[in-house]
């Protein structure tokens, strides 16, 4: 009997035993398994933190490569696209760009990669617009220097053709029939006018390697280096006709002679002018010019002051379309480098100044007079 109360206590034990170490097997391989499981997702997570890096790096590079500026950032912005360009909206943007689009807007030796055209459009602009340095737009643009320049001198060259050439001297002055669909009240008293002209002066950098053009340039009147132009506009006070710029010593009768505006008189065409436009004896049979009177007695007329006022309540439309030629802050100062597009500059700008709003906002359609 105690035999086999023994044999079953060893039973028990050698079962005991086993199932101990049983246990401790599962125990083991479950631990295993965790360290292995541990070890895996450790490896994922390496793997993972190293793709997360590539991609920062990879965005950091994009945003150091992408420029500050561009259309695609200020396109659905009316008010800051009409700030960095001088146009109104962006459908003006639209319609320059469709314009230009049509040509192969490409130096012969020269094209650029990295600016979409629309952005070489906008980066021209800017600086016609702000006279922004080529160093500030490169910053902007994400670009050279020198692509700058080259952008800038190959745009307005493309715009000129486009929009002087094409479109303002191939159209020439409108009719006095044609300027009578808009014409404003302060023209009831002169139906026959055609055209308003004026001067105005634009400040040059010191030519210094030629003293003829230095003395040529320099006004005694403004005290500085300056350019000439002469500008007319229609009665509805859009800019019809743009003359090169002269040196600012030349007088406003000079100016009119050598730009060849007389040619495009008829007769029968009243020309509203200033005092310095002293045409009467080199105008085309059967045009008249009309300007204020002279102080010949000790004060005006009742008569004069009447007709002095009626011509500046006229001619105040011509001062206007210059003074909005002027937002276009290249021509506060044309700088050296630009010296030999400056004529070029100043029509490109007459244009784009007729692209913006109405001067006159309304005035009273009338049927054509023939």
């Amino acid at each position: 009997m105690y035999r086999s109360r023994k044999r079953k206590f060893a039973a028990a034990t050698t079962s005991l035993t086993e199932d101990d170490a049983v246990t401790a097997t599962l125990e083991q391989n479950s631990c295993t398994d965790d360290d292995h499981e541990l070890q895996r997702l450790r490896q994922l997570l390496e793997e993972k933190d190293k793709e997360l890096t590539v991609l920062k790096n990879r965005l950091a590079a994009i945003d150091n490569s992408a420029p500050y500026m561009s259309y695609q950032r200020i396109m659905d912005d009316d008010s800051v696209l009409c700030h960095y360009t001088g146009l109104p909206n962006k459908a003006t943007f639209e319609c320059v760009k469709q314009f230009s689009a049509r040509f192969n807007v490409c130096a012969s030796s020269w094209t650029v990669q990295t600016l979409s055209v629309e952005d070489q459009l906008l980066l021209t602009l800017m600086k016609l617009r702000h006279n922004f340095t080529h160093k500030h737009l490169a910053f902007l643009f994400n670009v050279s220097v020198a692509a700058v320049s080259k952008i800038t001198v190959l745009w307005i060259d493309v715009l000129h053709e486009l929009l002087f050439v094409g479109v303002m001297k191939a159209n020439g002055i409108p009719s006095r029939q044609k300027n009578l669909l808009s014409l404003p009240t302060s023209f009831d008293s002169f139906q026959g006018a055609r055209i308003t002209l004026d001067c105005t002066e634009i400040q040059c950098a010191v030519p210094r390697q030629n003293m003829a053009q230095q003395s040529a340039t320099f006004s005694h009147y403004k005290q500085r280096n300056m350019f000439k132009a002469l500008v007319g506009v229609a009665p509805n006070a859009t800019i019809t006709f743009v003359s090169e710029l002269y040196p600012g010593s030349v007088s406003d009768k000079q100016i009119v002679m050598h730009s060849k505006l007389l040619d495009q008189m008829k007769p029968g065409d009243l020309i509203l002018a200033d005092k310095g436009f002293l045409l009467h004896d080199s105008l085309p049979q059967g045009v008249s010019v009309n300007i204020p009177p002279f102080l010949t007695t000790q004060q005006f007329s009742k008569e004069q002051v009447m007709e002095t006022t009626r011509i500046a309540r006229a001619r105040i439309h011509v001062e206007r379309a210059i003074q909005r030629l002027k937002v276009f802050h290249i021509l506060h100062f044309i700088p050296a480098s630009y010296r030999s597009k400056a004529s070029k500059i100043f029509q490109l700008c007459a244009c784009l100044a007729n692209l913006q709003t109405p001067i006159i906002k309304s005035v009273d359609l009338q049927p054509v007079c023939n």
